[in-house]
């Protein structure tokens, strides 16, 4: 009923910088909050970032100051914007919605993933 379609992705030099998309489509009413996780090998999968229909951003510690969240709710958008990236932000990045269909369910919904390598 809803999926995620991701782009973006790919390597990069530490450093560097790469932008992931992600839309939403389908039987969706609202947009409740978008957000990116990630996960290393052997490690389980993380919260990247997440922005609220409000408004409302919030980072892993991580990240803050060098990767930018942003969301444009009425297009059901979600953009990760990683600059100065690490070996180890090294991982595959999900892109994650929280929504309510038009036949009034609550619907948490996950991306096929992107990878994403930061190496020299």
């Amino acid at each position: 009923q809803v999926q995620l379609v991701e782009s973006g992705g790919g390597l990069v030099q530490p450093g560097g910088s790469l932008r992931l998309s992600c839309a939403a489509s389908g039987s969706i009413f609202i947009v409740n909050a978008m957000s990116w996780y990630r996960q290393a090998p052997g490690n389980q999968r993380e919260l990247v970032a997440v922005i609220s229909s409000g408004g409302s951003i919030t980072y892993t510690g991580s990240v803050k100051g060098r990767f930018t969240i942003s969301g444009d709710y009425a297009k059901s958008t979600v953009s990760l914007q990683m600059n100065s990236l690490k070996p180890e932000d090294t991982a595959v990045y999900y892109c994650n919605a929280k929504v309510v269909t038009t036949g009034n369910r609550y619907l948490e919904v996950w991306g096929q993933g992107t990878q994403v390598t930061v190496s020299s």
